[in-house]
């Protein structure tokens, strides 16, 4: 499965979601399919609306990079950012580059 988080997801606008992906639009419902352990890929918008309540593209990041270094959790192949946020993104793309090491570490205590 390859998970597409954005509020704006389901309206014509430029990051509208590719086909073949699923479009999530709260960090809550990617949380979700991250469970599931089906996510082969995985791309983020950060901004999402009222954080308290939706949540951000980093809390995803947050919650897959603890649930690594915890309980082992196997993140998507790919994961990406799409957000348009550009303060943002370096914090992102640091995440995903922990998450990267974490797993690969934990792939080799296998």
């Amino acid at each position: 499965m390859k998970v597409w988080l954005d509020d704006k997801c389901d309206i014509d606008c430029d990051r509208r979601t590719p086909s073949e992906w699923v479009g999530v639009k709260t960090a809550h419902e990617a949380i979700a399919l991250l469970k599931k352990g089906t996510v082969r890929a995985l791309s983020l918008d950060h901004d999402l609306g009222d954080e308290e309540s939706v949540g951000s593209g980093y809390d995803v990041l947050e919650w897959i990079e603890n649930e690594v270094v915890t309980n082992g959790f196997i993140p998507p192949q790919i994961i990406k950012i799409h957000s348009a946020n550009s303060s943002v993104y370096p914090k992102m793309n640091l995440a995903i580059e922990s998450i990267e090491k974490l797993a690969a570490k934990n792939k080799q205590g296998e």
